[in-house]
């Protein structure tokens, strides 16, 4: 392990016996703590390469068990969000995908910072559950072509060890390392087709737009040397997705969503991440007629009844889905005014997701429990022209001090001009496979 800190420490490459052996040790715990944190700060500083990087992550892909769906689906297909304020995109995506015929079962995880988690927004809806076993797994791909479960700690157990270590060593930040985490379990999670949906801007893990190409050019490259289909698309997260921030309120945006209502910028980003999926499955066809698809699934109602079925399947209560009025509800709610005319400039949208976390809608320690009716709906986007009273956000709080907290965090997150302000796009790029750009 020595030889290999040095290595690194010295700027070469490590080569795929080393890797292998180096994962192993992490795995099994025949490697210390402190021997791998030194480790992972040389590889904060000195980087890795592609192909080490590649080595790294089937390394750790292969840390543990590695699903195979191909009995009940000819092609899998997974997309992977880094992270952002309102983003309850899977609830729509899924459905959408699966009622275009193309199975989809995903694993997701729960939110942890001022990011919300897609297993939190879920279990807004009485009864759902994430937990599934592997028969259950497969059998309810096979009936409705749809799954949405919880990751299991046999997923890449390396990479929970590894970030752990991360997490307290100042390492997070290492590009290498957040491919390598990302993509091991998407390749441990039996993907043919993997779409990324990178994330950049003020509510973002990575804030400038060249960061998240990097990023996403990496796990590409780490995806496309695995043998899987590709493509990332550069995302804007400068603003909450959608206008609702909070569990139960976003789920009763999702559903909204499928019902051919909801903001605009959220379907806009649907559609697209939907259409993108199902390209890396028919390559061969346009992506604009890829889209009407999604489109009609959504206005024939598929694509609602898909996530019905999965909400039952799933031992969910299926009424909370007809009537979101039933979701959980938080005790108080206030309206936030403007005190000001003007146009939204910028939004702090990682204070803004802060804010949600403050009324008990996320956790800032692993295990926190959440208040799934609280949150925030805030339909006001940069660009925005606003006069004195207009409605800026609408708070659902339980408890009166922590409303009050969350109006002044809300408020202070936005930046005004007195002059007209060009509105953010939606996606920066798309990387990938040539057609897609």
């Amino acid at each position: 392990m020595v030889d290999l800190i040095e290595a690194k420490r010295d700027g070469q490459a490590l080569t795929t016996e080393q890797i292998g052996w180096f994962v192993r040790g992490v795995t099994n715990g025949t490697i210390p703590d402190y021997q791998i944190a030194a480790l992972l700060m040389a590889i904060y500083f000195q980087g890795m390469d592609r192909r080490e990087t590649v080595d790294l992550t089937l390394a750790m892909a292969r840390s543990g068990d590695e699903l195979d769906l191909h009995d009940v689906a000819g092609f899998v297909v997974d997309k992977h969000s880094s992270g952002g304020v309102g983003d309850k995109t899977t609830l729509v995506v899924q459905p959408l995908v699966a009622a275009c015929g193309l199975p989809v079962g995903k694993m997701s995880g729960r939110g942890l910072g001022s990011s919300g988690g897609t297993l939190d927004k879920m279990e807004s809806i009485r009864g759902w559950t994430p937990d599934l076993t592997l028969p259950h797994f497969k059998q309810q791909l096979a009936e409705i072509g749809l799954v949405l479960a919880g990751q299991t700690n046999d997923l890449a157990p390396a990479d929970g060890k590894l970030y752990a270590l991360r997490d307290v060593t100042g390492t997070v930040p290492s590009r290498p390392l957040i491919a390598a985490s990302i993509m091991s379990k998407k390749l441990a999670g039996g993907a043919d087709g993997i779409v990324l949906d990178v994330k950049t801007g003020s509510g973002a893990f990575v804030e400038t737009v060249e960061a998240a190409v990097e990023l996403a050019d990496i796990m590409v490259e780490i995806g496309e040397d695995a043998g899987r289909k590709m493509t990332a698309l550069i995302s804007d997260m400068n603003q909450p997705l959608g206008h609702a921030v909070g569990n139960a309120l976003e789920v009763a945006e999702a559903i909204a969503t499928l019902r051919g209502e909801g903001p605009a910028d959220f379907w806009a980003h649907c559609l697209e991440v939907a259409a993108q999926m199902l390209h890396l499955w028919r390559p061969d066809d346009p992506l604009d007629e890829i889209r009407e698809r999604v489109v009609s699934a959504r206005s024939g109602g598929q694509a609602l009844e898909k996530f019905r079925q999965m909400v039952a399947a799933q031992g969910g209560d299926v009424a909370q889905v007809d009537r979101p009025a039933t979701l959980p509800q938080a005790g108080h709610v206030e309206e936030v005014q403007a005190g000001r005319g003007g146009y939204i400039a910028a939004m702090d949208t990682g204070e803004l997701g802060w804010a949600a976390v403050h009324l008990g809608a996320g956790r800032e320690e692993k295990g926190q429990p959440i208040d799934h009716a609280v949150g925030f709906v805030m339909p006001v986007k940069i660009g925005d022209q606003i006069t004195p009273g207009d409605l800026l956000a609408t708070i659902h709080a339980n408890d009166p001090e922590e409303l009050a907290q969350a109006r002044a965090e809300i408020l202070d997150a936005l930046t005004w001009s007195d002059d007209p302000v060009e509105p953010l796009p939606h996606f920066y790029d798309v990387v990938g496979e040539e057609e897609n750009r």
